[in-house]
């Protein structure tokens, strides 16, 4: 099994930013130290609780400070962007850094305002047109245009040899079969509809065609959020922080900060802190929680009702230290390696 990050930089409690920032540049380092196959960045507007809106930025300063992990995006949200500038943005990271750069394209609405304040033609409504846009991307990249098509022209991939692996990114399962029928991956988010997911990935391996435009045709990952520590009690414990701040960002919106852990404890009914955090009576938790054999169990099966090979991590932990921790304790449970000897602490 696979084992990859999806780095929000979450905002620590009483941290800011710019330290959030930095520890998402740091999680690269660890993660190729511990043998994690890729990390990618998320882009997230309007957030008290993450510091991720740009990925491309950490996309490079990440692929600069490490050797051999790719990196890529969790996902650049397509439907607020001209495919052009998008192509012309990833494939300038591939340039900079050959053979290691991801592109996760995705659509997602961050609320009317930050939507509107995305677009730059706030006269016309927005259109539903994501295949369309992915297509773009794809023709940009590979110069697949029609002789007629005004963008024929273009060239942007001129003198770039390689090319970034394109990737979907969903949570319904509505992509999962044009992913399939472009020859892309998938990356399905089992932490916002974990019902979803054997169907939604099964549904993209079913309908994968060869791989047309790149290496990712047919493959799927599970993108799971999980918190492992060194036993059962305080993996679950440690998941209160995740679960106050989504009830805090139902209450209060983006301006809901990460809680302690403590702070969680008070905000939180007994009812809520004993919330499933692995597989109960058939049915997927949101947010896997356990000591290094339980997430491996509840892992393990996971991949095998899905059929994937590969597994991307989320971890809402309000520490460093412990969602550091946490991310070791993983990837020794699922006997993952360094693809090279790891370096020393810097």
């Amino acid at each position: 099994m696979k084992l990859s990050l999806v780095e929000l930089a979450t905002v620590a409690p009483g941290g800011d930013k710019p330290q959030a920032l930095q520890h998402a540049v740091n999680a690269a380092r660890q993660a190729e130290d511990l043998g994690y196959h890729r990390i990618w960045y998320a882009e997230h507007h309007d957030s008290a609780s993450t510091a991720a809106t740009a990925p491309e930025i950490l996309i490079a300063l990440a692929a600069r400070t490490t050797s051999h992990i790719r990196v890529g995006s969790g996902a650049v949200l397509l439907n607020h962007y001209s495919p052009y500038k998008v192509a012309e943005t990833f494939l300038q990271l591939e340039a900079l850094t050959p053979g290691r750069i991801d592109l996760g394209l995705g659509r997602a609405t961050a609320g009317p305002v930050v939507d509107l304040a995305l677009r730059r033609d706030r006269d016309v409504p927005p259109a539903d047109d994501f295949a369309e846009q992915v297509q773009e991307v794809l023709a940009h990249f590979n110069g697949h245009f029609r002789a007629e098509h005004p963008f024929a022209r273009l060239n942007p991939a001129a003198g770039v040899t390689s090319r970034p692996e394109v990737w979907i990114l969903g949570s319904s399962g509505n992509s999962a079969r044009m992913a399939g029928e472009l020859g892309l991956g998938y990356a399905f988010a089992g932490f916002i509809n974990p019902d979803g997911a054997s169907r939604a990935l099964l549904r993209h391996s079913a309908f994968s065609a060869p791989a047309a435009h790149g290496t990712t045709g047919g493959r799927g990952i599970l993108s799971v959020s999980a918190v492992v520590a060194d036993t059962d009690a305080e993996a679950r414990r440690l998941n209160w922080s995740r679960t106050a701040l989504m009830a805090r960002l139902a209450r209060t919106g983006p301006a809901a900060q990460v809680p302690t852990v403590d702070e969680a404890a008070r905000d939180l009914t007994q009812a809520e802190k004993e919330m499933p955090t692995v597989i109960t009576d058939g049915r997927w938790p949101r947010q896997l929680a356990g000591s290094p054999q339980t997430v491996r169990d509840q892992l393990e099966q996971m991949t095998k009702a899905t059929g994937v090979e590969e597994v991307m991590v989320q971890d809402i932990i309000a520490d460093p230290e412990a969602r550091a921790h946490s991310r070791a304790l993983l990837a020794q449970a699922l006997d993952v390696t360094p693809a090279s000897p790891a370096r020393s602490p810097s």
